[in-house]
């Protein structure tokens, strides 16, 4: 379908320096780098606007894409521990990738706020025909996360939590179809996801309400309740202009 409004576009910049992953977005690096827009409904601005704010944002260098998020959430929680869980049916945040911007082979990578994680291939998208390959694993991938509040805890009121992710990219290069590490001036496609649950609270425990499906909020707009359709997600350039 035609978009409304074309994607979004982020200047991804360059760091000298390494970046600690610890969910923590207090380096120089990351308070220098550009916010993306905050995010919307998976649908679009039509749609109403997200309950709880999220933004993210992007640093690359030689050996690392790196991803870092804010998601603004009364309460924090999480339930699932085991690695390639179905990581969305947690609340979650969620990295697609398309290097060479053709609808297939591309990547995606979820994880709650307990960090555990869900890192997948797709040859093409499900309304194509693809089938997700979870055998497809990140080697090298650092993950980490702060919980600005407590975690698992509804007896009080959290202000978020946060996310950095550091993907390799020699763990990307075997099927990107172009150039790994990217150059400057080279643009991917690339999207973010943010699943939210309505809960309740039964018996001092979190609960999803039942019989309502999930929230779907998005740095660029999908125009369906679909992550699977590249053709509407972002625009990163990568350049050497340093935070």
């Amino acid at each position: 379908m035609a978009a409304p409004q074309p994607p979004e576009r982020y200047e991804c910049r360059w760091t000298a320096g390494p970046v600690a992953i610890d969910g923590r977005l207090d380096e120089r690096a990351w308070r220098e780098a550009p916010w993306t827009a905050y995010f919307q409904d998976i649908e679009g601005p039509a749609k109403p606007r997200p309950r709880f704010r999220t933004r993210a944002k992007m640093l690359w260098d030689d050996r690392y894409f790196y991803v870092a998020a804010e998601l603004e959430e009364p309460h924090v929680w999480g339930t699932l521990t085991r690695h390639d869980a179905t990581i969305y049916a947690d609340n979650d945040f969620e990295v697609f990738i398309d290097p060479d911007g053709n609808r297939a082979d591309y990547y995606e990578f979820e994880m709650n706020a307990l960090n555990t994680g869900w890192d997948l291939f797709l040859p093409k998208a499900y309304r194509d025909g693809g089938k997700a390959d979870n055998s497809w694993e990140i080697p090298g991938l650092k993950t980490a996360v702060h919980v600005d509040g407590t975690l698992n805890n509804p007896s009080d009121t959290d202000r978020g939590w946060s996310v950095e992710i550091a993907i390799p990219w020699e763990s990307m290069k075997a099927r990107a179809n172009r150039r790994v590490p990217p150059s400057p001036g080279d643009e991917w496609r690339v999207n973010f996801s943010r699943v939210e649950w309505k809960h309740e609270i039964v018996n001092g425990k979190y609960r999803k309400v039942p019989g309502l499906r999930e929230d779907n909020w998005v740095w660029s707009p999908q125009w369906a309740i679909d992550m699977h359709r590249p053709e509407h997600w972002g625009y990163v350039r990568f350049s050497r202009r340093g935070p």
